[in-house]
């Protein structure tokens, strides 16, 4: 993991996938991993993660690991040294937010998507730590239509998510019940109709038969 930054990538997306499947979403359904998708230059983006939600919208999760700087100020015993590696932390972070920024993943979706997309950062002190060098943190991205996320934030956001699904079922299957119900009462109208004709002319027939 320290010497390689495909395989930071590779436990990243691993762990992001640990939680989607946590979050009682299904895949194919609910989420996809790495859907290729086209911007409106007609350039090929690969976001890490697409979650569906109700009504067409999407939200789009992209996964970013960031140890080195991270390790750096763990391990550093020197007060200085440990600030130069926070404040090149906070600098990793903040290339990572600019990078999302311009691939407008949030754009991928169409005009019924979210405005915002999720950076996923599965260590959770490491973000932690980059929000209490700077208070702004958190703020500037959300500014920039991102929304930075870790496994407990991200666990808490996806578990709505399954509650949204949960309730568009619900109202999806009320809907089909109200349908049925409205074609049976239909029916009965149409058989209560039919056997007042039918009892009109046997009181028709019965008068004939007296005269």
């Amino acid at each position: 993991l320290k010497g390689d930054n495909k395989t930071q990538g590779n436990w990243g997306e691993m762990i992001l996938e640990k939680v989607l499947q946590k979050s009682g979403l299904q895949k194919g359904r609910e989420y996809d991993i790495q859907q290729y998708f086209k911007d409106k230059d007609g350039k090929k983006q690969l976001p890490d993660v697409i979650v569906y939600l109700p009504n067409d919208k999407q939200m789009i999760i992209d996964s970013k690991v960031s140890l080195k700087a991270y390790e750096n100020y763990i391990n550093a015993e020197d007060e200085s040294e440990k600030q130069g590696f926070l404040k090149a932390h906070v600098k990793s972070l903040e290339n990572h937010l600019k990078n999302l920024k311009e691939k407008r993943y949030e754009l991928l979706g169409g005009e019924a998507s979210p405005d915002f997309s999720l950076m996923f950062i599965p260590i959770e002190p490491a973000l932690f730590l980059a929000q209490s060098e700077n208070s702004n943190f958190f703020y500037t991205a959300f500014q920039d239509n991102i929304l930075m996320v870790s496994p407990t934030t991200l666990l808490s956001t996806l578990r709505t998510v399954d509650m949204v699904w949960g309730n568009e079922k619900q109202q999806q299957n009320a809907l089909e019940i109200a349908k049925h119900a409205g074609d049976l009462y239909d029916k009965f109208v149409n058989l209560i109709d039919g056997l007042d004709v039918v009892g009109n002319r046997i009181d028709s027939t019965k008068s004939s038969y007296e005269q």
